[in-house]
């Protein structure tokens, strides 16, 4: 099987992190966070702060593209059983 290098580079609308845990503590993590594109690096003090910061990057490339980001409210979701 060939190794087809243009599937493995990120698409324009990907986006790509380096994310470096610094300190695990209290049940989380603490490091930072760099865009691979080098446009920003920034600090978080827990996971859910990184997850944020993760959410922001995605609302701010969807509008960068003219798209929105919606997320799925409760109602909208459908029931499986």
């Amino acid at each position: 099987m060939k190794n087809n290098p243009a599937r493995n580079q990120p698409k324009e609308q990907d986006l790509a992190f380096y994310i470096r845990v610094q300190y695990r503590q209290n049940a989380s993590m603490q490091g930072t966070i760099q865009w691979m594109d080098g446009r920003k690096s920034s600090v978080f003090r827990s996971a859910l702060e990184l997850g944020h910061l993760i959410n922001e990057a995605l609302k701010e490339a969807a509008e960068k593209r003219g798209e929105s980001l919606e997320t799925q409210g409760w109602e909208k979701k459908q029931i499986v059983s």
